[in-house]
């Protein structure tokens, strides 16, 4: 009989509920990764003349972050636990090369800022239809990506000048819209440990 308590694929519930409430003792992870994000983000934005040097480290810093955030999502994740993990490593060879010159980092980024711009939306948007079972603002990361998108389109047109404007505006954008889902997603994961 497909589907019934003794098949042994499916989990009990009752270790369903002991998994949810192992993972949402980590929810002050989420914290973390977000405070992080939004002190990054506060960083980069309140640059006038910033230091070509210190935005490429922030840039590759940003990568770091991110990286190591998805290598703690997969290990915790149950299914698409690949995908945390090929992002992760994408992040992480992307932030290593970002640290090896930062003075060029910035430079390269805003050659090929549209297509970052692609790949970072193309996640969040993938990351929003895995979640949407378990989150209910899973909408958030959907509209995140859908704008992301339409800015990589758009900067891909820009002439180089302006891209290094625009990097600077949307790297701190784009932290503090990580940050801010990161908050969100502390609560959600506390609020499942409790249920």
């Amino acid at each position: 009989m497909e589907g019934s308590a003794s098949d042994p694929q499916r989990p009990q519930a009752g270790e369903a509920s002991n998994v949810l409430k192992e993972v949402s003792k980590l929810w002050w992870l989420w914290l973390v990764f977000g405070a992080f994000w939004v002190v990054v983000s506060v960083v980069i934005l309140q640059f006038d003349e910033a230091s070509i040097t210190t935005t490429g480290i922030l840039i590759g810093a940003m990568f770091i972050g991110s990286a190591i955030q998805n290598f703690a999502i997969a290990s915790l994740a149950e299914s698409g636990r690949w995908l945390y993990g090929l992002f992760g490593v994408l992040f992480l060879i992307a932030g290593i090369v970002s640290l090896i010159s930062p003075g060029n980092t910035v430079a390269a980024f805003a050659d090929v800022l549209g297509f970052l711009f692609l790949i970072v939306g193309v996640f969040w948007i993938i990351e929003a239809f895995l979640t949407r079972e378990a989150n209910e603002l899973w909408w958030f990361g959907l509209i995140g990506g859908i704008l992301m998108v339409v800015l990589a389109f758009w900067t891909a047109g820009q002439f180089f000048i302006e891209r290094a404007y625009v990097l600077l505006a949307f790297a701190g954008i784009w932290a503090l819209m990580q940050g801010v889902t990161d908050f969100i997603r502390a609560f959600q994961i506390r609020k499942l440990g409790q249920l």
